[in-house]
């Protein structure tokens, strides 16, 4: 099964500026993710950006990179034009891999791939992992996702779904029962190119607008997304300055127990 696999790297960030040329161990962020990607079963991994910094970096490192536009508003889009320049197929497969994630596995971009070639009735095809705490649970910052017996999804939503209506009503929210129902979204995600083409003529969707949840869209316009519990659980990407700490300190210590 072919794919490729699209990084798309922005120099600006309100909390972490210049977060994909961040060292990390010796080198800029991008390059781990881009690493990591190239592991995985892709044919080709392209860099997105419209950084010169960005763009040198990766250069450096022997990476394939894309200029793109500046102004558009989400990361899809930016997907989108690289698509249209390098000239894919409607069915072709694109598999978009954070450029803040240097720990995704390569397992996950390689099952998501799959997951949706392997399903032709979906447009789009994402991961998910069981959720196991009522703080996540309750979280709005924790995207939960609910699909049915086929794996498609049927709603996205920063709420509790599905809500337990018997066991919430008598108040009890510091616990959650052990189900596979409650599953916390995985924010990585395969397309077929013709679902990019139609995404970004759509327009923003009024459930989109309400969640702020991009993937919504897909579902207003009644395109099939499919979910699947991941394979290996990806490490939290990087968000913070703190994050980056994290994931240095990460680097370093499994390169010296992998060393010693």
């Amino acid at each position: 099964m072919s794919y490729s696999v699209i990084i798309p790297a922005r120099y600006g960030s309100s909390r972490l500026p210049g977060k994909p040329l961040a060292d990390i161990a010796g080198k800029p962020m991008i390059q781990h993710v881009y690493e990591q990607a190239c592991k995985s079963r892709a044919d080709n991994v392209i860099i997105a950006t419209d950084d010169e910094r960005i763009r040198g970096a990766a250069v450096r490192f022997g990476a394939e990179v894309v200029m793109t536009r500046s102004d558009h508003p989400t990361g899809t889009d930016r997907l989108q034009e690289v698509v249209a320049r390098q000239g894919f197929g409607p069915e072709d497969i694109v598999v978009n891999v954070q450029g803040d994630e240097p720990l995704i596995p390569p397992a996950v971009i390689d099952q998501v791939a799959d997951n949706l070639a392997n399903n032709p009735e979906a447009s789009v095809a994402t991961l998910s992992h069981r959720i196991n705490s009522a703080d996540d649970l309750f979280n709005p910052a924790v995207v939960k996702v609910v699909a049915d017996t086929r794996g498609m999804a049927r709603y996205f939503s920063r709420a509790v779904i599905p809500w337990d209506r018997d066991r919430f009503a008598d108040g009890v929210t510091d616990e959650i029962a052990d189900s596979p129902l409650y599953q916390r979204h995985i924010g990585i995600y395969a397309y077929r190119v013709d679902l990019l083409n139609a995404f970004v003529d759509w327009g923003v969707s009024p459930l989109e607008a309400l969640e702020k949840l991009e993937q919504l869209r897909v579902l207003w316009h009644g395109r099939a997304i499919h979910v699947a519990e991941a394979a290996e659980l990806p490490p939290a990407g990087i968000d913070t300055s703190a994050d980056l700490e994290r994931v240095r300190r990460f680097i370093v210590e499994r390169d010296l127990s992998v060393s010693a």
